[in-house]
């Protein structure tokens, strides 16, 4: 009889350890900041060094796609650009010859208004040379203007270039955040395509603890303030971690199905952010509970 009754203590004793509704505040689940990694360029991936759970820094370097065709492209381009030098070399000969031409005319126009002066010309002669002249200033405004269309073309020749150059530092995939690798979804030798998702990252050194609490809690709770959040620890209990409330939702939900608050008979809630640093234990999913500092009594 003694037996059965120190047995029933025991269950008793157990139930009420591991019963935790009356003491903490609010449940909830850990989640983080999730970075998707996206292709700024396309074509063959020819190389991504990366494995899920790596632990990447900001700015490092973890592959690149094929950049031959920019290559080619660039090539291609400054190839153009020599052709148009070489035309534009040859438009700006031609207008210096112009001016020569003109210079030489300008000097016989003088002459000649000496000769009309002694009656040694005819004014045809003058009317002449003076048509000659407008004829080549004509054609050195023709010149000059065909001179800034080719160097036009130039700039946006030039312009080009920078812009495949830009094109060809997209390919190299550089991670732009420290993180670790939480999902790969592209491999060496596979194609893709700007925009397409390579790998998902994450700040795993922080975690945010999500949990829900009603209306009658909000007093209780501040932007800013600590919290003591509670994880499982295992045959030892609950391991108690240091929590700051960083968001606190200005608009009630209905209480998720998967969470059971302090007073389940509340339909309305609101969602509250703890940030906790990572023991290393933290895991995305894993449930959490937090204790709030209950307010001085009056």
């Amino acid at each position: 009889m003694k037996k059965n009754i120190i047995q029933v203590l025991l269950l008793v004793l157990i139930a009420g350890c591991s019963g935790r509704d009356d003491l903490s505040d609010a449940y909830g689940n850990f989640e983080t900041i999730e970075y998707l990694i996206s292709a700024e360029g396309s074509g063959k991936i020819l190389e991504l060094d990366i494995d899920e759970g790596d632990i990447l820094s900001a700015g490092q370097v973890v592959g690149f796609i094929d950049t031959i065709p920019h290559h080619l492209q660039i090539i291609q381009l400054k190839a153009k650009i020599k052709a148009i030098n070489a035309q534009k070399a040859g438009v700006r000969t031609q207008i210096q010859v112009q001016k020569t031409q003109k210079q030489t005319l300008l000097i016989e126009k003088k002459r000649l208004e000496n000769l009309l002066r002694d009656n040694a010309a005819t004014g045809k002669q003058m009317d002449d040379l003076n048509g000659q002249l407008n004829t080549l200033e004509q054609q050195i405004i023709a010149t000059q203007s065909s001179y800034e269309t080719i160097d036009s073309e130039m700039t946006a020749m030039e312009a080009q270039v920078k812009m495949v150059k830009d094109q060809l530092r997209r390919n190299i995939i550089v991670n732009p955040v420290d993180g670790t690798v939480l999902e790969k979804f592209s491999e060496t030798y596979e194609m893709t395509a700007a925009g397409k998702t390579l790998y998902t990252l994450a700040d795993l050194k922080s975690m945010i603890l999500r949990v829900y609490i009603s209306g009658n809690q909000l007093a209780q709770v501040k932007l800013g303030q600590q919290a003591e959040v509670l994880i499982d620890h295992g045959t030892e209990g609950w391991q108690p971690l240091e929590g700051k409330v960083t968001w606190i939702s200005d608009k009630s939900e209905f209480t998720p199905k998967i969470i059971q608050t302090k007073e389940e008979r509340v339909n309305l809630v609101y969602a509250v952010k703890v940030e906790v640093r990572n023991n290393g234990r933290l895991k995305i999913g894993m449930p959490g509970e937090v204790n709030f500092p209950k307010p001085l009594a009056d």
